[in-house]
């Protein structure tokens, strides 16, 4: 008879413990060994037993699960770590990926995605939400088109009054912070959409922050 998977679970709430030990009680394979409710707890419990793979959230009390996965991979650098949260914020995903965590899901993954993440890191590969891996490619896309200067570049007035509608600044608003004529912040307005190909202001708010127009 193989050895069963022995895993941790690490959550604040204990609806969700209840959960995915449910879960992992299911499987034949796979074994509830353990569970945290903050990440210090979790790597005093990592560096006291010899645990296969982390179920960990990410804010917890005391030490949350970016902490604690930095924490706990320093510690035994062969910790696999997948990663249960509901955030899908890439950037957050990609620190977590150089720190070495193997899997990130989301919490509305089901009982057969969950179970096959663990199978598969456990077999070395790494798991990621096909959710996250799409935005993580539409993020990439962005970049590429800031890298190659596809996406039209503004004029520094342009900029400012992009600025200011961010700020959610009406046009009369604008011209009399920039004593500019209300015209001429209309006509600045309509550039930039024609510029950026998007049909109304809102278009215009999406692209700002999605192609990082203000960046410095």
């Amino acid at each position: 008879m193989s050895q069963k998977t022995k895993i941790l679970i690490v959550d604040d709430h204990q609806l969700v413990l209840d959960g995915l030990k449910l879960i992992i009680d299911s499987q034949e394979d796979l074994e509830f060994y353990g569970e945290a409710h903050d990440g210090q707890a979790a790597y005093e419990f990592v560096t006291e037993n010899e645990v296969d793979i982390i179920l960990m959230d990410l804010n917890m009390p005391i030490l949350n699960g970016i902490e604690a996965s930095k924490k706990i991979i320093k510690s035994k650098p062969s910790a696999k770590i997948l990663i249960l949260s509901m955030l899908s914020d890439t950037k957050l995903v990609q620190k977590l990926v150089k720190q070495g965590i193997k899997g990130y899901m989301l919490k509305n993954s089901g009982q057969d995605e969950i179970v096959s993440a663990i199978n598969k890191i456990m077999s070395g590969q790494t798991y990621f939400d096909p959710h996250i891996i799409d935005l993580m490619m539409k993020s990439s896309n962005r970049s590429q088109v800031k890298k190659e200067g596809l996406c039209p570049s503004l004029s520094r007035r342009e900029k400012e009054i992009l600025g200011l509608i961010l700020e959610e600044m009406t046009s009369s608003e604008i011209a009399k912070k920039l004593f500019i004529g209300l015209g001429t912040v209309e006509s600045h307005r309509r550039n930039m959409i024609s510029k950026l190909g998007v049909r109304n202001t809102a278009g215009l708010v999406k692209a700002a922050y999605e192609y990082g127009l203000l960046d410095s």
